[in-house]
């Protein structure tokens, strides 16, 4: 099962610089890059649709009014980076943009993991982990300048 979530968490990232040159060709075409990810999410929207009702019985919403402020603003945050990647990539390059943002993941990953924000485990922060930040930090830098 590890192995499987492993493999899943690799598509996942080998997704990201393809959904950006994806989204960054679309709006050639669609006029922009605030339509390019409207465009993105609501085909993202529709997929998902089609796997609840396929997938899932109930409406799954009688908690809904229950959750906190903040857990709404996923897809907020998902228009941000989609946007931004439809935006700088084409600009800074595929590289240096995703060193950036994979280094910046991780920066605040290690925050979230210290803190225990958000509800994940509190795990602390070991000098490996410092250096392993600073490692990926260094070599987003060098993608970027070189």
């Amino acid at each position: 099962m590890a192995a499987l979530l492993v493999l899943v968490a690799i598509a996942s990232g080998a997704f990201l610089p393809l959904q950006a040159g994806v989204n960054t060709r679309l709006a050639h075409f669609v006029g922009g890059p605030v339509r390019a990810s409207f465009v993105s999410f609501s085909v993202g929207m529709l997929v998902l649709l089609a796997i609840i009702l396929i997938a899932y019985r109930g409406s799954g919403g009688e908690r809904a009014g229950s959750a906190p402020w903040w857990a709404w603003i996923g897809g907020a945050l998902g228009v941000v980076y989609v946007t931004a990647a439809v935006v700088v990539a084409p600009r800074i390059g595929s590289a240096a943009f995703f060193g950036i943002v994979v280094a910046a993941q991780l920066v605040m990953s290690v925050l979230m993991d210290r803190f225990g924000w958000l509800g994940t485990a509190k795990h602390d922060t070991s000098p490996a982990r410092v250096a392993g930040v600073g490692l990926l930090i260094a070599g987003a830098l060098l993608v970027r300048l070189f």
